[in-house]
């Protein structure tokens, strides 16, 4: 049996998928058909940074993960405020009639 290859950019994609908050990396392994030891090396490999390619693939996933949150936060304090904002709205429209 022949041995697979992949390329940088597949395993930077995998490395990517398992680095990310609430995701498996057994999971993320099955879905793409690797072994799970497999996906873990790589993981070591682009924390070590042997290869510069994994590793600039997971601080960019890395950054993503952490844009995303703040996102997430700036984005429940807005509906918040828009929320505390209807309330005050209906009160003083009620004022004045």
């Amino acid at each position: 049996m022949q041995r697979r290859r992949f390329t940088a950019e597949f395993k930077a994609e995998a490395v990517r998928q398992a680095l990310l908050p609430g995701v498996s990396k057994a999971q993320v392994a099955q879905d793409l058909g690797i072994h799970s030891n497999m996906l873990r090396k790589w993981i070591r490999l682009a924390q070590g940074d042997s290869n510069p390619k994994l590793t600039k693939a997971t601080e960019s996933a890395a950054d993503l993960a952490r844009e995303n949150q703040r996102l997430q936060k700036e984005l429940a304090r807005v509906k918040m405020e828009r929320d505390i904002l209807k309330k005050a709205t209906a009160y003083f429209a009620k004022e004045s009639t």
